[in-house]
């Protein structure tokens, strides 16, 4: 199987993985004033931060499991867990994390990579662990987690605002760079003591408060 249908496949919005209930934290930040106008701009901070750490934690846990196991990503998930402060955040994580190993296992169950995982791992290192089972390289899956949060986002403001879908198609077009740019930044990441941790203190609070939201369409 060629390794480019592998990334399309797992980029697949129809995937059953709970995509579809998240908003890359969008719903809570359109409730507190975020207008269409500001999605673009949302989303490419999101890259810049959120997204970064997850796309660096997949990238080192790919070379973990692919040089050590185990025990590193144990090391791994404390480094990600210091850098992600927001606990929704984390546990929409996990919940996306067992979602994808459910699916991973019952797709590739020679995969044996993902035996290496730690309990209730998060998205990032089951992506990281499909990865090195699957042969894909460190930049394809940088580039993969960079595009499904712009998908994710995206995708999310045509349930929250009143908009074209072509013009959102052009946002996610307009993103590729930025994707791109991601992707050079974390893919050469080998250690856990290198995991890069930008914050993002407004997406943690819109967060939280979204987490005691009653009313919402995107559980994150």
């Amino acid at each position: 199987m060629h390794r480019d249908l592998v990334l399309m496949l797992l980029a697949d919005a129809r995937l059953p993985v709970a995509g579809h209930t998240q908003s890359g934290t969008l719903e809570p930040a359109v409730r507190d004033g975020l207008g269409a106008d500001g999605v673009p701009a949302y989303a490419r901070s999101r890259l810049r931060t959120v997204t970064t750490v997850e796309a660096a934690a997949a990238v080192v846990a790919r070379h973990l499991v692919l040089g050590r196991g185990a025990a590193d990503l144990e090391d791994l998930e404390e480094a990600w867990e210091a850098r992600s402060p927001s606990a929704p955040l984390r546990e929409a994580s996990r919940r996306q994390g067992r979602a994808l190993l459910r699916l991973a296992r019952r797709t590739w169950p020679g995969a044996v990579a993902l035996d290496a995982l730690p309990p209730a791992p998060p998205r990032a290192l089951v992506l990281g662990a499909v990865a090195a089972s699957l042969e894909l390289d460190a930049a394809g899956l940088a580039r993969l987690v960079g595009y499904d949060d712009v998908q994710t986002v995206c995708a999310a403001s045509l349930k929250l605002l009143p908009l074209d879908p072509t013009v959102v198609t052009g946002w996610v077009a307009a993103l590729l760079p930025d994707v791109e740019a991601l992707t050079a930044s974390v893919s050469h990441l080998t250690d856990v003591d290198d995991l890069p941790a930008p914050g993002s203190p407004l997406i943690e609070a819109w967060a939280q408060a979204h987490a005691v939201t009653s009313r919402r369409l995107f559980h994150a």
